[in-house]
């Protein structure tokens, strides 16, 4: 069995899965075996709850009358097809990666171009080398415009991710200090990020520039088709206005304001717009849309309760994005109380990199600051530190944080958001 072989069957699919409880009828149904667990044990059963085909790299589990087919990998077969679902689509494809706010970037592309289009795009951080597939392969009829996100913690991810995808706009978010372990340090994130630029340059296809960020125009210099924001000189120029810790876009005099918080999410909200203006769209459109994107996914999302304002923004944090997060919420009025977890996959940067959010974090006189992770507890020794997040929890059973504003920020493996239900 190869990928155009099975093309007929996977169009006749209703989705494609690689969760045995989320199977339905009519779906595709992927095993993949891990170190424990061998997926194609439930072939059969998947088949029963009504799977139209399942796909696994175990001979012994093949049974083609039941639409149970053999292949050498799953994962390669998997990228193998989406590729090829990817050259029979002819509608734009917009790729989209950087160190910091991709996720976000996203999810506001999305809302704007929905606006005039249906779009498909990556559902919350399905973008690696299985999430990318998953995504294209979720892309029917219907829809006018794909949004891919490409996460990538090490060299030739982004290119092989592109190759699968074939965008046609690429925007790179910012080159930032995350995975400095895989990478090798910054000038490897630079590279490995970049990876999106050379694939669209041998492809002779758009790039959208942030002009304020000297890195991308350095790296897109001279080159064309590109779309560009930022400068006097660019395609679209905005400016930064906030109102009640949000952060919101003025194009041509009128405004567009978030509920995002954090000056870092101005540059998010104009890339957005910078492609809705690219795809047709007015500004009364792209105003709707940012005005009504609500964050829900822990980054930059604002949350009140028990009259206080909690900033929740922990699903990634590296020492580029608490950097901002820092900066952005010390000029919030009223005290503040920091808790800010471990910034992970940092390798023999990590120590420097964790005593600098300290040396920042006591530089802005926040009320207090919590640290949780063993990283931050090596070089913590003002304030409070605790092991990991269940630790931080029984100490505020019985004691409480009396700051009226509070920021959560660590990397997503620090799981910070769990204390909420412990801060009244």
């Amino acid at each position: 069995m190869n990928a155009i072989s099975f093309y007929p069957i996977f169009l006749k699919c209703a989705k494609v899965t690689i969760d045995s409880r989320t199977i339905e009828k009519n779906d595709v149904f992927f095993a993949f075996s891990g170190a424990t667990f061998n997926a194609a044990q439930l072939a059969e059963n998947a088949i029963d709850k009504g799977a139209l085909a399942v796909i696994v790299e175990q001979k012994e589990f093949e049974n083609e009358n039941k639409n149970i087919f053999y292949v050498p990998s799953t994962l390669k077969f998997l990228q193998d097809l989406a590729k090829h679902h990817r050259n029979q689509l002819e509608i734009p494809m917009i790729g989209l990666t950087g160190s910091n706010g991709k996720t976000t970037t996203k999810e506001i592309i999305h809302a704007v171009l929905s606006q005039k289009y249906k779009v498909q795009y990556t559902f919350g951080n399905l973008n690696n080398h299985i999430g990318v597939p998953l995504t294209l392969l979720s892309i029917k009829p219907e829809h006018e415009i794909a949004v891919i996100e490409m996460g990538a913690n090490h060299q030739k991810e982004i290119e092989l991710l592109c190759d699968i995808a074939q965008p046609n706009l690429g925007y790179i978010t910012n080159f930032g200090k995350a995975h400095l372990e895989g990478f090798g340090g910054f000038e490897g994130v630079i590279k490995g990020k970049s990876e999106l630029y050379d694939y669209l340059k041998n492809n002779s296809q758009t790039i959208l520039v942030n002009e304020n960020d000297l890195i991308q125009v350095e790296k897109t210099e001279g080159y064309q088709p590109k779309i560009t924001f930022g400068t006097d000189a660019s395609d679209y120029q905005f400016e930064e206005f906030s109102k009640d810790n949000s952060v919101g876009v003025s194009y041509q005099g009128n405004q567009a304001l978030s509920k995002l918080t954090g000056n870092y999410n101005f540059t998010n909200l104009c890339a957005a717009a910078s492609i809705g203006f690219y795809f047709d769209l007015n500004f009364n459109q792209i105003k709707n849309a940012i005005e009504n994107y609500l964050p829900t996914n822990m980054r930059s999302q604002v949350v009140e309760k028990n009259g206080k304002t909690f900033v929740l923004d922990t699903y990634n944090a590296n020492p580029s994005s608490m950097v901002e997060s820092l900066k952005n919420f010390s000029n919030f009025s009223g005290s503040k109380t920091i808790v800010i977890g471990d910034m992970l996959e940092l390798g023999k940067e990590s120590e420097k990199e964790h005593q600098a959010i300290i040396n920042l974090a006591n530089s802005l006189h926040f009320d207090e600051i919590i640290t949780v992770g063993n990283e931050f507890k090596k070089v913590n020794h003002l304030s409070k530190s605790y092991q990991n997040s269940k630790e931080l929890s029984d100490y505020l059973k019985s004691n409480k944080i009396e700051s009226k504003n509070i920021l959560l920020k660590a990397s997503r493996g620090i799981a910070l958001e769990q204390i909420l239900e412990f801060i009244d």
